[in-house]
């Protein structure tokens, strides 16, 4: 068979087809398609049915103590903290429901009476109202018209002007890349691993040279990065369309342009990162012929990977600190990092496009090395072949 009867262009479109519609039948895609979209659907579902990030506590006042309510009543709306209050004819049967964990504390005089602790939040408000409530009861007894005190203490107001507006919509951008980036994470490992799993199946079962038969390394490599990176896109899509839908859905984020932004940089950053990561994994697949072996030569990549996904944990929670604006720069752990920077608008426009040309000058370069370690080694059998010999052997099938 004449081995030039397909140009390149041909060939790697075809592989790309092969490698597409085998990889999105299999069952694994769905399952962590699924997975991805479910743990988003807790996330944002979760606080609806729990009282997570919210301050609630049921709380008993002994003793008809109008004051003390209302004091307790203010101070909570101050505090943002929801107060339900439990109605009790006797300490005895205060005491029990605290036992019990049916309240969260009472109150009895001069006294807050919890089972084992009293929440920092909690103590705030009823210590405020208590101060309050004391307070007016001394004003009222030494003559002194409490109301007319409260209103000469509040007639002035100090007005809040914010220097950046957009501070806490950048803030939520941040957030959604954190959280793409983690998802950028899961692709990139999952993703490249499929590329280098790809290799070391043909290269053991010897189908790779039937097929080296009819087209040229690079033409199979390359349509196998292609074919699996566009499932890959495909399947990052679905998620972000999904994820933002049901975050929508609940309330947990409003649609605009500026939150679907974070998105589509994940996107992006996806082509590019998994371009660089899956041509380290196929070069490193192809010199071995044994799936035992696999988790050995791809380890280097792996440990890439994680320090990138560590290094968005830091881009998130420290955005200012010089490590991560090194780290968002360089390639390729830019891919989960620079993302984060550039919704949050803390990247400045010569530091994305360093980041764009460096990441672009390792791709194409590992596009060249990862090609030629393919081409001399996809066809060596038996124990791992040494690098130099790979890179030997591509120069002599030219």
């Amino acid at each position: 068979m004449n081995r030039r009867s397909l140009s390149f262009r041909q060939a790697a479109v075809l592989v790309a087809r092969r490698e597409f519609g085998q990889r999105i039948r299999d069952r694994s895609f769905f399952v962590s398609t699924a997975i991805t979209v479910g743990i988003i659907a807790v996330v944002a579902l979760l606080p609806r049915f729990t009282d997570l990030g919210e301050d609630a506590f049921d709380v008993a006042l002994l003793g008809d103590d109008a004051a003390l309510r209302a004091a307790v009543e203010q101070q909570a709306e101050i505090a943002d903290v929801d107060i339900t209050f439990v109605d009790v004819a006797a300490a005895d049967e205060a005491e029990q429901l605290a036992l019990d964990g049916d309240i969260d504390a009472y109150v009895d005089g001069d006294s807050v009476i919890v089972e084992r602790s009293l929440d920092d939040a909690l103590r705030v408000v009823l210590e405020n109202a208590y101060n309050q409530a004391a307070g007016q009861a001394a004003l009222t007894e030494a003559g002194i018209d409490p109301e007319q005190v409260a209103a000469a203490l509040s007639s002035a107001r100090l007005s809040t002007v914010t220097l950046d507006p957009d501070a806490e919509e950048r803030t939520l951008r941040g957030t959604i890349a954190f959280f793409g980036s983690m998802v950028l994470f899961g692709q990139l490992i999952g993703y490249s691993m499929w590329v280098a799993m790809g290799v070391v199946e043909e290269k053991s079962s010897r189908v790779v040279e039937v097929i080296l038969a009819s087209i040229p390394p690079r033409a199979l490599l390359s349509g196998k990065i292609v074919g699996i990176g566009l499932l890959g896109l495909l399947q990052l899509v679905l998620i972000g369309v999904l994820g933002l839908g049901i975050a929508g859905a609940v309330g947990l984020l409003g649609f605009s342009a500026a939150m679907i932004t974070p998105v589509l940089l994940s996107l992006g950053w996806f082509v590019l990162g998994y371009a660089a990561y899956a041509c380290l994994a196929a070069a490193a697949a192809a010199r071995i012929s044994r799936q035992e072996e696999l988790q050995n030569v791809t380890t280097p990549v792996t440990m890439m990977t994680m320090i990138s996904y560590f290094a968005s944990f830091l881009a998130f929670l420290s955005p200012g600190s010089t490590l991560v604006d090194v780290v968002s720069v360089v390639p390729p752990f830019s891919a989960l990092v620079m993302p984060i920077r550039m919704a949050r608008g803390d990247a400045a426009a010569w530091e994305v496009t360093l980041s764009l040309a460096l990441m672009l000058a390792l791709i194409a370069a590992l596009i060249v090395l990862a090609a030629r370690i393919y081409e001399g080694a996809v066809l060596r059998m038996g124990s791992k072949v040494p690098m130099r010999e790979a890179l030997a052997g591509s120069r002599r099938h030219r």
